[in-house]
């Protein structure tokens, strides 16, 4: 049926579209979190978890190690480059879902 087909390629392009690794579809089955009250439970958890003396330790050298350093230099090979930008992208991660927990409903 053509209009089933249209409809899951709709969506395939939503999931994708969704924000940070919500959106990631690697599989069949979609990765992203469908039900907005996860979502905001799992902001919280990690909001709480990075959000302690030690947490905040952990994620300012995440960031250091991660966002604050070059992800590819000149004459490396370009496989590097994708996967610094893998790790930058997990510190982004983190830090979006911090900054949702703390938005208002």
């Amino acid at each position: 049926n053509g209009s089933a087909a249209a409809m899951n390629q709709a969506e395939k392009i939503r999931s994708i579209n969704s924000p940070g690794w919500d959106g990631v579809d690697a599989t069949v089955t979609p990765l992203r979190l469908r039900d907005a009250d996860i979502t905001r439970s799992l902001n919280t958890s990690f909001h709480r978890c990075f959000g302690t003396e030690d947490g905040q330790k952990v994620l300012a050298h995440l960031r250091h190690v991660t966002l604050e350093q070059p992800a590819w230099v000149p004459g490396a090979d370009p496989s590097f480059g994708y996967a610094r930008e893998g790790q930058n992208s997990l510190v982004r991660e983190i830090e979006q879902r911090i900054r949702r927990a703390n938005e208002p409903e």
